[in-house]
Order: C-alpha cells, then structure tokens, then sequence
C-alpha cells in the first residue's frame, strides 16, 4: 500500500523536528564544552582571577546596588558590559558562575551565526562541524586571554552584523539592495557595541559603507541616502535606556567624560609615541604580523577565508572585496588608537568563519561522511573532540585548572577581610584583583581600583585620590600590588602577602588593615 501524502509530510516533520532539536543540543553541549575548559569563569577553576574581569564585575555590581558608573565607581567601558556583569551578578554574589553562564549563551549565539554564515557557503550538512572548529580556534587563542572580555562580550552582536552583511552580498547582491529592516537592525547592533566597546565601530562603519556603495552601484542614490540615515535611527536605540538612566540622575556629563572623553584623549594617548602616518602604518603592519603567529588558531582561517572571497569569481567585484574591507577597517578601528593588548584582536575571529566556508567547500568529503557513516551527529561530535583537545592543547588557561582553590592567596586574603562587619576595599596598584567579588564587598569609593590614567585634574586624577582615601584612613583594607603608597602606616598594618605570578609576570601582593 502506497503512503498517503498526509503521511510522507507527518514523517518530513517529525525527522526536520528532530534534527532541529538535535542541532540545538548539540549547540548548546559545544558552547558549553568550550567555555568550560577554555574560560577561567568555569566551575573547573579556582577563580576567575583576571582584574578586568572583576572590574566589570564591580561596577555591573555597583548598578544593581545604587551606584552611578563613572560618577561612583569608576571604569571606562560601556554600559552594556556593565549592565550584562549585573545582571550576573544577581545570579551569583561571590564568584563567576552567573558570568559563565553569559559566556555559554553569548558562545552559542557565536556559534549559531557562525553556522549560519559557512552554510550560505556550504550548505547544511557540515556547516555545523566547521563552526564548532571555529569556535574551538577562537576560544583556545591567546586573544581570548582569561574569559570574560569586553571583546568576548562584542562577539555574538558582531557575529551577528556579519551574517546580515554576508547574507545580502552572497544571496542578494547585485538584484537588489538591501531591505531597510535589515539596515536598521545592523544599526541597532552597531549601537550595542558603541554601549560596549567603542572601537569595534571599525566594523560597522565599513558594513553601511560597503551598503551604502551597493544603492549606489545600483544606481539608488536616495535609497542609500535613507538607509544611512535608518542605520543611525537603528544606532540611536540601544542608546535610549542610558540616556534615561544618567538623565533622571543628572549625570549626562559623567557619562560622556567617563566613556568618551578619557578613552579618546586620554586612554588612549597611554604609552602612544606620536608617531606620523608612515610609522603608525608600519607599526600596524608588524601588529598584524605577530597577531598571526599569537592567535594561529583561528588567523590561518581568517587569512584563507579573506583570499577566497577576495578571488571568487562566482562573486560580483564589490561582494568580492567586501569582506577584507570589513576586516581591515575592523583591524584598525581596534588598533588605531595606538594601543595593543592581546585581547584587543579577539574580534578579529569572527571573519575564521570564511575560512571555515573555504574547506567546507573544498572538502566535500565531510557531507558524505557525516550523511553516511558518522550520522548526523556524529561528525559535528568529532569536530568538538578536536575543539576541546585544541583548547588543551593551546590554551593559556588550562594549566590554572591545577590550582587549588583553598590554597589560592586570594581566598586567604577573603577571609581575613570578612573578620570585619561590613568591611570596605580598596585595590592600589592594578585593577579589581578579585577580592571585591570574593567578598561580595560594594565599591564604597569611585577609584575603588588603580586606574593608568594621567589626568591632570586633581579631583578626577586616581593616583592622587588613591593617596587621599590611605592617607584619611577612609577604607577599612587596602589590596597593595607592587606599589606601596606613602602614607600606609598612618592608618594601615600589614597583616598577609603573597607573591604570585604568571608567565613572564612576577607580583607582590599585600594585604593591608586599618587599625587606627
């Protein structure tokens, strides 16, 4: 007996059911895997003991409890990094379980777009396991750094902007131009990671000029006229809740000389040289240079990814350059303000996915392995064996898993601290080390940290109000790295310090209480 028709579709529909579920666990087990070994956030280390990290943890922590970023506490990065810290914070007081479970939903964010993007390139079949190599390449990297970055928490709104972009310029370029509900939804992503970290604007800047050239090269002058100004309506939205928030709390300005004041004229002006136009190219060039051989793991992808669109001849020429224009003005948006830690190029990972389109397309050996002998699960299963042996092998973070967390210095220190009710902190010499967050302790003053900031103003300059909170005897413990302030044993005893140290780094830390 021949199926009925209603039948065929019932088991079409039960079979895209699950393999739709299937996809989404196996989603939501690589995300999880991933940032499990690769992130000091994880429940498999001692802590999260990277100071930015808890510096953003703070300050998320502070809005939750009252205190005004920039005003009260203090720290340069933007609004939406903070806010998403806070709410970590609510989920968990004293460690960073909250925030790896930000890294997990944002990783798989990561990883959906990115799967998306390389099956526009390579269809269905192993678009799965070439993002889940991806992701593996990013998260082992040395950009990736300890977990938990601002850059880390630009990923999924930046993945997401890419594969807007690249599903107008390879499905719908050069028959129309792009629809303005899609113009408008890269400009509210755009207006995110102006509210994170202002240097990925490098990115979205080339992606509506790049849409912008597009309504021109189809002869739609006002069309890419409407859509620019669209894009900024879009831009203007994530805008809207801190404009309300610092409003109704007068301080607008605060807002404004904390995020883009001190990180355009003064932050980044920090160990920057002066150099002319030459130099800095030339500068840039070997920054480029060593990122390839630091971060291997996922620019060898990058690189390839970027000379296959550059040559597909199936491409028209402006969807073929498309890409490394995106990379290249995304490249010297983070790296143009004469500045360079190893985080820094992290965003730079989201363009491996080309790569990962690359071999999807010429290993045309994976589909039939994975439709035949592996099953539908079994290659992308395979591909997070590999992920996870990378990131053991190549991550900076696996060998902290070692530590013990009753023997780590900074739970010693927690307890000393936690003899007094109440007790306030202040860090001296580096940023939040931590302790902070192991206390659950509120930053009580607003440079609750050493910031390298030099302001010439007195009132707003850290080193010096640092001296006058020790000097006054205004905090109940001060967590001393390396420098110790003058005026210390006014008010202060040395009660604990540890050295300890990693890499190439060797520090002094100690552990003052105010006792007169």
């Amino acid at each position: 007996m021949r199926p009925t028709s209603l039948y065929i579709w019932r088991e079409f529909m039960q079979k895209k059911d699950q393999a739709l579920l299937s996809k989404c666990f196996l989603f939501m087990l690589a995300g999880f895997a991933c940032f499990a070994f690769a992130s000091r956030s994880s429940f498999l280390y001692p802590l999260n003991n990277w100071d930015d990290a808890n510096s953003y943890f703070s300050v998320g922590k502070g809005i939750f409890n009252g205190k005004m970023p920039y005003r009260d506490i203090f720290d340069q990065k933007g609004m939406y990094l903070y806010f998403f810290y806070g709410l970590c914070y609510l989920i968990s007081h004293t460690n960073f379980t909250g925030v790896f479970i930000m890294e997990i939903l944002f990783g798989i964010a990561d990883l959906v777009f990115a799967y998306r993007i390389i099956r526009l390139y390579a269809g269905q079949k192993a678009s799965l396991s070439l993002a889940i190599l991806v992701m593996g390449g990013m998260v082992s990297s040395r950009s990736f750094w300890w977990g938990g970055s601002a850059e880390e928490i630009c990923l999924p709104f930046m993945m997401a902007g890419l594969y807007l972009f690249t599903d107008y310029f390879k499905g719908q370029y050069p028959e129309k131009t792009m629809s303005l509900r899609t113009v408008f939804a890269g400009g509210v992503l755009a207006g995110i990671i102006a509210n994170i970290k202002f240097t990925g604007l490098g990115f979205f800047f080339a992606w509506m000029m790049l849409v912008f050239i597009a309504y021109l090269v189809l002869g739609d002058f006002l069309g890419g006229i409407r859509a620019c100004l669209v894009f900024l309506g879009g831009m203007f939205v994530p805008f809207i809740p801190w404009i309300i928030y610092f409003g109704i709390q007068g301080g607008l300005y605060e807002w404004y000389w904390g995020y883009i004041h001190v990180n355009v004229f003064v932050y980044s002006k920090v160990g920057a040289e002066g150099a002319g136009l030459l130099q800095a190219i030339w500068s840039m060039i070997k920054i480029f240079y060593f990122l390839i051989w630091n971060n291997w793991m996922y620019m060898f992808l990058v690189i390839a990814g970027l000379v296959a669109s550059a040559l597909d001849p199936n491409a028209a020429w402006l969807a073929r350059i498309s890409v490394v224009v995106l990379f290249a003005f995304t490249f010297v948006g983070i790296f143009g303000g004469g500045r360079e830690l190893p985080y820094y190029s992290l965003p730079l990972s989201i363009f491996a996915v080309f790569g990962g389109a690359f071999i999807a397309n010429r290993l045309n050996a994976l589909a039939e392995i994975e439709s035949s002998g592996f099953g539908f699960m079994g290659l992308p299963i395979f591909a997070l064996m590999m992920a996870l042996m990378q990131i053991a092998t190549f991550s900076m973070n696996v060998p902290f898993m070692a530590e013990k967390r009753e023997e780590f210095f900074l739970y010693r220190f927690r307890d000393e601290v936690l003899e007094t009710n109440n007790p306030t902190l202040l860090n001296v010499g580096c940023l939040d080390a931590g302790l902070y967050t192991l206390c659950d302790i509120v930053p009580s003053c607003r440079w609750f940290q050493t910031q390298t900031l030099d302001i010439d103003d007195p009132a707003n300059n850290p080193y010096m109000e640092q001296e006058r909170y020790v000097r006054e005897g205004l905090i109940d413990y001060v967590l001393v790295r390396d420098y110790i302030p003058e005026s210390i044993d006014v008010h202060y005893d040395l009660i604990d310090q540890e050295e300890y140290g990693w890499g190439d780094y060797d520090f002094m830390y100690y552990l003052y209480k105010k006792v007169r």
